[in-house]
């Protein structure tokens, strides 16, 4: 260790070699019990004459996080991996060698992640002398598959353009008989380049952009966004904000949730379960726009707080809607638990056992529903949950029935945190004093998104402006993890198993 710093509030700055990278991650995780969140990496080859790699761990006993940071010649691109020791890194380390063209010394998997096969070598997007706006020659390439041989053994490729409106990604099936053997996804196919498209972006258009990553996350991915500022530029958010901001995230995770268990009652032919929940997704759609004029809360949030409040007249018409949704919902999921061929279909269905989950990252509603106890709201509050009781429900087995429990018993906390903020919000102000970020800086912004886990990790150059966007998004986290759950299940509930842990192609390409 070169040197160790404090930074923003909570984050705590450790400089180290890169040859020592693997003994600290180590050291972080089995000594002190940190966990790994995601790396970033940044071309700074103008103001460090190298490129900086940032391992970002969490110490939720302290509430704390911690940023080991290292640096990466030119001339000498290699990083040591840390695949071997921690799976999750797997993607972050190939996402890093695609985008800059840092090499992950020993990763066991060194295809392409991000991209594809007719993008040319020695193109590297995310560094600073790629022209984002110029044509890209395309080559010929092929990707090669990993293959299961043996006799009885299919292939069954799905995608990457499927039957519905969704976006492209592909899934390629060994299977012997409709026995699922192996699963290998390909991705990235609607790769969006927002990291890239937010570099020296105003503070105001960058949450217009986080706003576009994930659709149905927009509010999530915004708040995020909008803490990494604000922590650069020392904003205080208002109280009344802070409850706002509540407010309306719990809205988010309402009508994520109840599309959600509606999807997988769709998948089970449950048809009138389906359209019971949709049609309350509706209604909280149709009461994010009579609070803030968009269904999809977007352009809520700004740098100190938001841009929407809720009258007294506007809260109690909330309560009571909210009230009418709960009782409708609470009736319909009793239904859905007595259904016989639901059950038959959700139960021990695409189960991940705990170990997958916590050796490859999983987060969210996936990683409860296997027993991991973890809730960035609890753990590491932010807004003003620090300031409201709820409870995480966790369940153990791990199938498509305990991610739609963990789905539905959230869905009663949400109601409840809704109901407290309103009750606890104090009068003030929308929005705190507004300030430049600070320059040569970097900071980090989350939050528990309806999917999971949500960061932002912010720098700026000497000027103040957006350097760096880093997007770690929960569905970059939990896609590996389908690989696993498809495992001893049959091809026909492929489709329960994807709707249980509703993972955004958007968000993950982003």
């Amino acid at each position: 260790i070169l040197q160790a710093s404090e930074g923003a509030a909570r984050e705590g700055r450790v400089f180290a070699e890169k040859n020592a990278i693997v003994r600290i991650a180590e050291c972080l995780v089995e000594v002190f019990g940190m966990r790994f969140l995601f790396l970033s990496a940044s071309d700074t080859r103008k103001e460090h004459k190298a490129f900086t790699l940032h391992y970002i761990f969490s110490y939720a006993q302290q509430d704390r996080f911690l940023i080991v940071q290292t640096k990466v010649e030119e001339k000498d691109p290699q990083f040591p991996s840390l695949a071997h020791f921690l799976p999750q890194a797997n993607w972050q380390e190939r996402e890093v060698q695609d985008l800059l063209g840092l090499i992950p010394a020993g990763h066991p998997d060194p295809r392409r992640l991000v991209l594809h096969e007719d993008w040319p070598g020695g193109l590297f997007p995310l560094r600073k002398d790629f022209e984002p706006l110029g044509k890209v020659p395309r080559v010929n390439g092929e990707y090669v598959f990993e293959r299961v041989e043996g006799e009885g053994i299919f292939e069954i490729p799905v995608g990457p353009v499927h039957a519905g409106i969704i976006e492209p990604g592909h899934f390629r099936f060994s299977v012997a008989g409709e026995g699922i053997h192996k699963l290998e996804i390909r991705h990235f196919y609607t790769h969006k380049g927002t990291e890239k498209a937010g570099e020296g972006k105003s503070p105001e258009h960058l949450l217009c952009l986080a706003e576009r990553i994930s659709g149905d996350n927009s509010l999530a991915h915004a708040v995020a966004c909008a803490q990494a500022m604000e922590a650069l530029g020392q904003i205080e958010v208002s109280p009344r904000a802070q409850f706002l901001r509540v407010v309306f995230l719990e809205m988010e995770r309402l009508h994520n949730h109840m599309s959600d268990i509606a999807g997988i009652a769709l998948d089970a032919a449950f048809s009138f379960g389906a359209s019971q929940l949709m049609r309350l997704k509706e209604t909280l759609l149709r009461l994010n726009e009579q609070l803030t004029g968009t269904r999809l809360l977007r352009s809520v949030v700004t740098l100190g707080g938001v841009r929407r409040d809720i009258s007294g007249v506007q809260k109690e018409r909330l309560l009571k809607e909210i009230k009418k949704i709960k009782d409708d919902f609470e009736k319909t999921i009793q239904i859905l638990w007595q259904v016989d061929s639901l059950m038959d279909r959700v139960e021990t269905t695409g189960a991940i056992k705990k170990e997958i989950v916590e050796v490859l990252g999983g987060v969210g509603p996936v990683a409860r529903a296997s027993g991991i106890d973890r809730d960035l709201r609890r753990d590491h509050p932010y807004a003003a949950y620090k300031d409201l009781l709820f409870r995480v429900p966790v369940f153990v087995e791990g199938d498509v029935e305990s991610r739609m429990k963990v789905k539905a018993q959230e869905v009663y906390e949400s109601f409840k945190l809704i109901y407290d903020a309103l009750e606890l919000m104090p009068p003030g102000p929308l929005r705190g004093a507004v300030k430049p970020l600070m320059p040569d800086q970097s900071a980090l912004g989350y939050t528990e998104s309806p999917r999971g886990e949500c960061f932002h990790w912010i720098s700026t150059d000497r000027h103040g402006k957006i350097s760096r966007w880093k997007i770690q998004s929960p569905s970059f986290s939990n896609w590996p993890l389908i690989e696993y759950a498809v495992l001893e299940n049959i091809v026909p509930d492929f489709p329960l198993i994807n709707k249980s842990m509703n993972l955004s192609y958007s968000g993950n390409d982003r």
